[in-house]
């Protein structure tokens, strides 16, 4: 359980790292700041996808 949280986490810094570099690549290189954009929101999907199925394996151990 502890690592669905903890992968979740490591989706988010992954999507803010990719966030960053792809404002820093912006007015340089716009096709590797795209490339980051794509990183950024694959990331940001990842860790809802996995918060939702957390969430919804720790409520399954909750029913009677």
């Amino acid at each position: 359980m502890k690592s669905f949280k903890i992968s979740e986490i490591l989706y988010w810094v992954i999507a803010l790292v990719a966030t960053y570099e792809c404002f820093n690549q912006w007015t340089t290189n716009r096709q590797k700041a795209y490339i980051f954009l794509g990183f950024a929101l694959l990331s940001v999907f990842m860790a809802l996808f996995r918060r939702h199925f957390r969430k919804k394996f720790r409520n399954r151990g909750n029913t009677p």
